[in-house]
């Protein structure tokens, strides 16, 4: 196991951060807040879970159990954020929090121990673990986003009849290691 794994965790989480950044652009702020109904969860509740996750899992997580004490997960289901400017406040604190933790490693890190609620994991466990959770809420999120902006909603990945024009576009090109994050990623 090497740096290729960091960078590519790296590389694919920022891929589903800028979703879920690409979904906040298309809405409004009322449309953050939208419930379908009172058993579901609102894009604003999604992401406070996302990052009572993010600080509790990555806040000094080589000496301190991922679920920390401070947490209190069940809050994270009631909706106390009041704006979009909060909203996102919070979502860049908790990715940098991840990015922090995670740019702190090297390849002799990854099989280290860490605990989440006492259960031991490898490093590259407890990332792998995260690797699914966020994608699953960043689905969540984007799929919430299509659902309000309906017919208004612009596409996130290959647009529905494109598939043929993308896959020539891609076929045209000579064969190249990238990563097929690079494209979706603006440069900043």
């Amino acid at each position: 196991m090497n740096n290729t794994f960091l960078s590519s965790t790296i590389a694919q989480l920022n891929y589903y951060k800028n979703l879920g950044e690409k979904t906040f652009d298309q809405l409004t702020d009322e449309q953050l807040f939208w419930q379908y109904n009172t058993e579901s969860n609102s894009i604003a509740i999604i992401v406070k879970h996302m990052i009572g996750n993010m600080l509790s899992r990555w806040t000094n997580f080589l000496t301190t159990d991922g679920e920390k004490e401070w947490r209190n997960r069940e809050s994270e289901f009631e909706n106390d954020i009041a704006t979009r400017n909060e909203l996102l406040a919070l979502w860049e604190k908790g990715w940098q929090c991840l990015f922090d933790a995670l740019n702190s490693l090297d390849a002799d890190d990854l099989e280290k121990i860490i605990y989440i609620r006492n259960q031991g994991h490898t490093i590259v466990e407890a990332i792998n673990r995260q690797l699914a959770h966020y994608p699953y809420h960043i689905g969540q999120i984007v799929f919430i986003g299509k659902m309000v902006c309906n017919t208004q909603w612009t596409s996130l990945s290959i647009p529905k009849g494109n598939s043929q024009k993308y896959n020539e576009s891609k076929f045209a090109k000579p064969k190249h290691k990238e990563h097929f994050t690079e494209e979706y990623i603006e440069k900043k």
